[in-house]
């Protein structure tokens, strides 16, 4: 009791000098980062029309429905908060791994729509025509963007606009590459479009097979951090299921164990996947 009482009056202190501590200008400035860095995930992972409130509401929605099947399950408040912060964090997990899902199909993609582009190019038709036909002609994954594209450029006619958005909507790294390379023959002209193209279809091959033949070598490393994080949180469920174990678990000492734990299956997860992960390229036009 006197250890809830001592948090207590800490909180409050930390209350009262909090306005001193994170002035206003400060907390909205980082609020602003964190709605930006967010709107940036769900672009990148092709949800561009979900705002960030929804996916905080999201978040906060999974942590309560998986902290209550937790407290169903096994009737200890430490191991229900647990659930809770791995509910809340389900969401953004998700969106990154749809976003690598995503960058490592389209990586064998773009290749195609520079062969497309290059060939509609020397047919003779204009940039804003050879970009609109690829919502007919290009893989069966990137038509809509494309259709998107020249749904806009019917509308308003005004191609760097419209190519932007579908820069937006595409949020690639080797898509933004085209799309810079095109405006940039759209604005200043030139007879050199098909070669860079070709150049960079060649690249973009290359580097989606090394890439490719590394991630299959090392898969390995992703399955291994799942199961030696999944496994002690099962066992740990298992026995926090008998009464006795709830007992134990819900103590101090048990309470410790279950935060300590967690924090210890959170660093080496990470751990284990920064050591296997491979550099992404960054939008350096984004």
């Amino acid at each position: 009791m006197t250890f809830v009482w001592g948090a207590v009056l800490a909180a409050g202190v930390l209350l009262l000098v909090s306005p001193w501590l994170w002035p206003a200008g400060r907390r909205a400035t980082a609020q602003r980062a964190r709605r930006g860095r967010m709107a940036r995930l769900l672009e990148d992972a092709g949800m561009a029309r979900m705002s960030p409130t929804s996916l905080v509401v999201l978040a906060g929605v999974c942590a309560l429905v998986l902290a209550a099947v937790a407290w169903l399950v096994a009737p200890v408040p430490a191991l229900a908060g647990v659930a809770a912060a791995a509910g809340a964090i389900f969401p953004f997990a998700w969106l990154r791994a749809r976003c690598s899902r995503l960058m490592r199909v389209r990586r064998g993609l773009w290749p195609d729509v520079c062969d497309l582009l290059i060939a509609s190019v020397r047919a003779g038709m204009s940039l804003p025509d050879a970009v609109s036909s690829l919502a007919e002609s290009a893989p069966v994954e990137l038509r809509a963007a494309f259709a998107a594209f020249a749904r806009d450029m019917a509308a308003s006619g005004h191609f760097d606009s419209s190519i932007q958005r579908l820069k937006a909507n595409l949020a690639d790294p080797v898509a933004d590459r085209i799309v810079e390379t095109l405006r940039m023959a759209r604005q200043v002209g030139g007879t050199e479009l098909t070669a860079v193209l070709r150049a960079l279809a060649s690249s973009v091959r290359a580097d989606a097979a090394l890439r490719a033949e590394v991630e299959s070598r090392q898969s390995w490393i992703r399955g291994a951090a799942v199961l030696g994080v999944v496994a002690p949180w099962v066992i740990l469920a298992l026995l926090a299921m008998r009464p006795e174990g709830a007992r134990a678990y819900a103590s101090p000492t048990g309470i410790a164990l279950i935060v300590v734990g967690a924090a210890v299956s959170v660093v080496a997860y990470r751990l284990m996947l920064r050591l296997g992960r491979l550099p992404e390229p960054r939008r350096w036009f984004g």
